[in-house]
């Protein structure tokens, strides 16, 4: 028989065990697919609490070492508090279902916004150097996945991640960013503000405690957490080694859905994306594939969990294109800028300044305000690219 862990506070002194690995001196947590990513913790659902835990470990001075997560728990309580972060607790009723049923869920989610107990969700991933077809791509499968009614999944990183975040933001739907560090700590930095739109308009959440900086080895346990939210992962532009297919790595051990993008043979970029295809994954050329892609997921009960398609899908597959809502206020000042910049094209400062006449200063002001709206995006190498065809403008 399972004994759940007797208080919130205990939950999160645990969690703080398991991740908090190198000051505790444990071993670093292998990466998915690579053996257990609980890298030995205890199943803690058969403890009545945290001293009980520790004894199973091993420690030796078990009031002092359970004393010491306690206070250090107490903290990171404080902290969200202190900063309007929520938090989700493995066996609650407001966790989420579908990452309940992975085998390692977190036991505790920092986050700020809401995510629901059994939203339908669909993760999207893909390289950080991303080719302006690449975030083309990616804008379009958020955007339209989002106006079908589903919750996009990523990382919040730049390239892929971003352009998908951005994309669901500007069809006025729902996004959810997984970081590899506290809920309240912008990574990278220059996404400060697409990370405040997101707790805005769904969730950032994160199994780091508040404040916890970025480190390597957090990234591989976040994309578990990516793809356990998620009903199935699209992978855009990977190459050979890459994290997004450490995510489709988890997706396949957690039974999930995963599909591809195809792109260029030409450079590398696509190499890991052509892999999955080569195994068997759905290719993927906009929402319609995914939500075929889906509907035997729904079909096969998790209908049964409260996940269920949106009203947008039957548009969707109808092929409704235009613009998504406005923002709030109307309609956005018309922009010169990006009525010269052609959609999958990347444009350097120069470029700019030659097609515009603008002096640099002006530019990035424009370009700053043109980020924040969600309608241009970092191509990489200093470069930028318009965030998708039907951006207002």
């Amino acid at each position: 028989m399972r004994v759940r862990v007797a208080s919130l506070l205990d939950r999160v002194a645990l969690s703080l065990l398991w991740t908090e690995r190198e000051r505790a001196r444990r071993p670093r947590p292998p990466e998915p697919g690579q053996g257990d990513s609980s890298a030995g913790a205890p199943e803690v659902w058969t403890f009545a609490g945290l001293e009980a835990a520790l004894r199973q470990l091993g420690v030796e001075d078990v009031p002092a070492a359970a004393a010491a997560l306690r206070a250090r728990a107490g903290q990171a309580l404080a902290a969200a508090k202190a900063g309007g972060m929520g938090i989700l607790a493995r066996g609650g009723p407001e966790y989420p279902v579908l990452l309940e049923r992975i085998s390692d869920p977190p036991l505790t989610l920092w986050l700020r916004g809401h995510l629901g107990p059994g939203e339908p969700a669909v993760g999207i991933v893909g390289s950080r150097s991303a080719s302006p077809h690449g975030l083309e791509a990616a804008f379009r499968l958020g955007r339209d996945l989002a106006r079908a009614g589903l919750l996009v999944v990523s990382g919040l990183a730049r390239g892929i991640d971003a352009a998908a975040h951005r994309g669901a933001l500007r069809a006025g739907g729902r996004t959810v960013a997984v970081l590899g560090c506290g809920a309240d700590v912008p990574y990278p930095p220059e996404h400060a503000a697409l990370m405040a739109e997101i707790a805005c308009a769904g969730a950032v959440v994160s199994e780091f405690a508040p404040g916890v900086p970025p480190r390597g080895w957090h990234f591989p346990r976040r994309n578990r957490i990516i793809s356990g939210l998620s009903l199935g992962v699209v992978v855009v532009e990977a190459p050979g080694r890459s994290g997004s297919l450490i995510t489709a790595r988890c997706a396949l051990e957690q039974n999930r859905s995963v599909m591809a993008v195809p792109g260029t043979v030409l450079g590398g970029r696509n190499r890991g994306a052509h892999a999955l295809l080569r195994d068997g994954a759905p290719i993927v050329e906009d929402a319609r594939d995914v939500l075929e892609a889906l509907r035997g997921d729904w079909s096969a009960g998790l209908a049964g969990l409260g996940l269920e398609p949106g009203p947008g899908v039957d548009a969707v597959f109808a092929g409704a294109s235009g613009p998504g809502p406005l923002p709030a206020g109307g309609q956005p000042r018309r922009s010169r800028l990006l009525t010269l910049m052609r959609p999958g094209e990347s444009y350097g400062i120069d470029d700019l300044a030659a097609l515009t006449g603008l002096g640099t200063a002006q530019l990035l002001a424009e370009i700053a305000r043109l980020e924040v709206e969600g309608a241009v995006t970092r191509a990489g190498g200093g470069r930028f690219v318009t965030a998708g065809a039907n951006v207002l403008t």
